[in-house]
């Protein structure tokens, strides 16, 4: 009975995972009340998904404390939508939902991995829902960050300086720097502080010695984490920098340079660091090396080909022999256990997500906000290409996380930060147009 429970479980969490992502997309185009009720429907669904998940894991390991981090999240979940609402009636109920999915697909996914790692990740959570609960407020009313673009640049250059100089190694590359039991990623924030401090810089000007000075700051992050070998992080602010002066100047061979120069350090970081060669070699052929550099994906490979469309069903499949599958391989995770559809109907949610940030960005007058939505949606979107490319062999293994869904308490801070940040853009907008609309009536 608990098998055919199981099993049966596998398609009508595919059943679940497609419906919210078919909605996601008809809220675009619906008005005001269709839009309300498309908001109710996601909810209901993402708890289905989030109960149904929890109850099959308990059904297959009878492990108690199972139900007891499910109804814990369960009531996060809760009476964060319920206070988010009554704090913030103007929020996009959208990107409020998508997040809400995410972070329960996260939960889901790496309760079934490790308890431990669930448990904590779910702490870290929480914390950052407490912690950045006051960033849309801020965002919506401060209007006085648009004038210190050099304490962003300095912050940043100072925390990944740091990382460089006294950070711990992983995988190669220098991420992280330890404070006793705590370790943080520094690069996770100073994305988001690098778009500040470009947004900035061009909303004085965008002469040509203003894009100098700002290219030259720019190119100082992006040196910093090639020089701490974290290419990843530095691709993600090369391309966001190249968006955002493009959007800022309106001029086109920005574009091209952007995409020559790119051209050019991926030629250089292939002949300076024996780490990106053998990524790029466990990529271009990793069945040649199957039991040592070509290991990972090739496992990912089989995870995803063993999964199918509708997966084998959680703690069907065997996705711990996947190394580091809970951070950058979470995506074979879902895929395999969760089937095809379910990760696909994910990475478009990340598109749903996306396309919220530049609608956003469209709507903005003032050119400081406008590049802060651009900055932050291109950061975003290019991190879960490069997660999503690394998983099935696109491209190389860039070793960055797929927000909210991947195990790491400085991913989970930033995307929070990065999602409060658009969500003062967009109540700060929505505040405007209902002024304006009530000084027409009157």
């Amino acid at each position: 009975m608990e098998n055919l429970i199981a099993d049966a479980s596998k398609y009508v969490t595919v059943f679940l995972m497609a419906a919210y992502t078919y909605w996601n997309f008809r809220y675009f185009g619906a008005g005001k009340d269709r839009q309300d009720r498309i908001l109710a429907k996601q909810s209901r669904i993402t708890f289905l998904l989030h109960s149904l998940s929890f109850a099959v894991m308990f059904l297959k390991t009878q492990e108690e404390r199972l139900l007891l981090l499910w109804a814990a999240q369960a009531v996060f979940l809760w009476c964060f939508g319920a206070l988010y609402g009554k704090c913030y009636p103007l929020r996009s109920g959208l990107l409020f939902n998508n997040m809400c999915l995410m972070m329960s697909v996260g939960f889901v996914i790496l309760a079934r991995l490790s308890f431990d790692k669930a448990l904590r990740q779910f702490g870290i959570t929480v914390c950052a829902a407490a912690a950045t609960w006051l960033i849309p407020f801020i965002t919506s009313r401060v209007w006085q960050l648009s004038r210190i673009p050099w304490l962003y640049g300095l912050l940043g250059v100072g925390l990944l300086g740091a990382v460089y100089g006294a950070g711990d190694a992983s995988y190669g590359a220098q991420l992280s720097l330890r404070m006793g039991q705590l370790s943080m990623q520094p690069s996770e924030f100073v994305k988001i502080s690098f778009v500040f401090f470009v947004a900035a810089m061009f909303y004085k000007s965008t002469s040509k010695r203003q894009i100098f000075i700002t290219s030259a700051v720019s190119a100082l992050h992006v040196l910093i984490l090639v020089f701490s070998k974290d290419l990843g992080s530095a691709l993600i602010f090369f391309v966001t920098y190249v968006f955002m002066v493009f959007v800022a100047t309106c001029r086109w061979e920005f574009l091209v340079l952007g995409g020559l120069g790119g051209c050019a350090a991926a030629a250089a970081a292939w002949k300076l660091f024996s780490h990106v060669q053998v990524r790029v070699m466990a990529w271009k052929n990793p069945w040649a090396d199957i039991d040592n550099r070509g290991y990972q994906i090739t496992q990912s490979l089989f995870a995803i080909g063993t999964g199918g469309w509708f997966g084998l069903g959680l703690f069907g499949g065997m996705p711990k022999k996947i190394p580091v599958v809970e951070k950058d391989f979470v995506l074979a995770a879902v895929s395999e256990e969760m089937g095809a559809v379910s990760a696909v109907c994910l990475l478009l949610v990340c598109l749903g997500c996306f396309i919220q940030f530049m609608m956003t960005a469209c709507r903005m007058r003032a050119m400081f906000y406008k590049l802060i939505a651009v900055g932050l949606g291109c950061g975003y979107i290019v991190q879960v290409f490069l997660t999503a490319g690394g998983v099935i062999k696109f491209i190389p293994s860039t070793g960055v996380t797929l927000p909210l869904v991947s195990y790491g308490g400085s991913s989970v801070f930033s995307t929070f930060i990065l999602f409060s940040v658009i969500q003062g853009l967009y109540i700060l907008k929505r505040g405007e147009e209902e002024e304006e609309g009530y000084e027409a009536d009157f």
